[in-house]
């Protein structure tokens, strides 16, 4: 009897919410994402083509190396003074999809706990929300290394 209600409150706790919650404008977000998104892209390859334009004695691994690098240090610095955060606002997964977004979410967490200290605050909440997508990927780049091996010594 009490599960029922339970599920009959629920249930009329959702439609309230649905009656309140603000329209997506889902065509909207996703022409602003992919438009951030392709942004974001772009300035890396530019970054890309500037090197190797300007330093032709640089191997092209060289430069692929580099850029990643420093599109991370631009989100960290955009994020530090607080524009990546209107960037994100603007562009939402197109933002965080590329490697810019991933270095927002490590400084992020970061620069709000700073007044904790170095070691309670900026270390201890830096991969708050990175750390879980990093065990993740490592996890899974592990398993997908082992089962490339196990195939390859069946065939």
């Amino acid at each position: 009897m009490l599960a029922g209600m339970m599920y009959m409150e629920d249930q009329r706790y959702l439609e309230l919410i649905k009656q309140r919650a603000p329209k997506t404008r889902h065509l909207r977000t996703m022409i602003a994402a992919f438009f951030v998104g392709g942004f974001i892209c772009c300035i890396g390859q530019a970054f890309n083509d500037l090197c190797a334009y300007f330093f032709p004695a640089l191997n092209p691994s060289t430069i692929k190396q580099i850029v990643p690098l420093v599109l991370v240090v631009l989100a960290t610095l955009l994020t530090c003074i607080g524009i990546y955060d209107k960037i994100g606002e603007i562009g939402g997964a197109g933002s965080i999809i590329p490697i810019t977004g991933f270095a927002n979410s490590i400084i992020s967490p970061a620069i709000e706990h700073k007044r904790e200290g170095i070691i309670n605050g900026v270390c201890a909440n830096m991969f708050k929300i990175a750390g879980p997508v990093l065990v993740i990927g490592i996890v899974a780049s592990v398993l997908s290394g082992i089962i490339a091996l196990v195939l390859k010594s069946v065939t």
